[in-house]
């Protein structure tokens, strides 16, 4: 059915006019092949209306072709689509299979600045890049690493070691040495018990040691694991290792810390640290082996 408007009508018979990746691959258009786009795109500036224009009435997120309208040019993005049933959330018209090609291209020729810009990052980017490049910003911030708690804070390092001291009390060591000691009176007791987090300052930087009780399926385990403050490629510049024994035995383990941007459950469900089934650890208890007393040592060291 024509739309009454020779522009829709030419949309809805030439759909294959304008097909950008269908992905998050959309994310490394780095330039635009239209000669006319790429020479405005350095000169073009973001108004408030421009980016309302390209915000989804429905998600209120960022739209990325396919945008979609309907006949009387309201827009939403491809993903709200089937949520609203093909019926446009601002008229109710049908919305068909139309795209806002204008929008798409407009949005082709914009340079916008990180959303983590006030963190520090100074960088412009196309606006088909600036998501890929805000998942991987190295300005954004970290979460909080504290396990015992659905803990929602975000910052830099500083602001969550502050944090980390003062609201979730957790003990401060310097040095990349220590000697910790887990007593636990009913070690029956390890349904995901998070029983401590330290944090330790060495070679200017902070490390947090977890150490916690889970189910492995029907067996219970404990397991120690170090998590670096701050990146990825800078934790791999780092080791450690951690120690377990009693009567004559020990258990020792050796790892790279994961960053703490691997959230805690990650870390612990990819068992990457020292394990430590219940019997064994009873059995390095001593004693009546009805309470757990378990030392852990360890030291960090720096790759050369």
């Amino acid at each position: 059915m024509a739309s009454g408007n020779p522009f829709f009508d030419d949309l809805q018979s030439k759909p294959e006019v304008f097909d950008p990746p269908q992905n998050e691959d959309i994310m490394d258009c780095e330039s635009v092949h239209d000669p006319i786009q790429a020479a405005i795109k350095p000169n073009v500036t973001v108004s408030g209306n421009v980016r309302e224009l390209l915000e989804c009435p429905v998600c209120l997120n960022a739209m990325y072709p396919p945008i979609h309208q309907c006949s009387n040019g309201h827009t939403l993005c491809s993903g709200c689509k089937p949520r609203v049933h093909n019926r446009c959330p601002t008229c109710r018209h049908e919305l068909g299979n139309i795209r806002c090609l204008a929008l798409e291209k407009i949005a082709a020729s914009l340079e916008l600045p990180c959303k983590y810009e006030s963190f520090g990052c100074i960088g412009i980017y196309p606006y088909y890049s600036k998501l890929k490049h805000e998942s991987q910003c190295s300005y954004r911030p970290y979460s909080c690493p504290y396990a015992g708690s659905e803990c929602t804070v975000i910052g830099d390092i500083p602001y969550l070691v502050a944090h980390l001291k003062d609201d979730h009390k957790v003990d401060m060591h310097n040095g990349c040495t220590f000697n910790h000691r887990y007593v636990k009176s009913n070690p029956h007791e390890v349904e995901n018990a998070t029983w401590m987090l330290t944090v330790f300052s060495c070679f200017g930087q902070y490390f947090c040691l977890h150490f916690e009780a889970f189910q492995l399926g029907i067996s219970p385990v404990y397991i120690a694991f170090l998590r670096f403050m701050g990146d990825d490629n800078e934790a791999k510049s780092y080791n450690y290792s951690l120690e377990v024994g009693g009567n004559g035995r020990k258990i020792i383990w050796q790892g790279v810390p994961r960053s703490i941007r691997d959230s805690h459950r990650k870390v612990r469900d990819s068992f990457d640290g020292l394990l430590i089934q219940r019997n064994m650890a009873l059995f390095f208890s001593g004693g009546d082996r009805k309470e757990l007393k378990l030392r852990v040592t360890g030291r960090i060291w720096k790759e050369q």
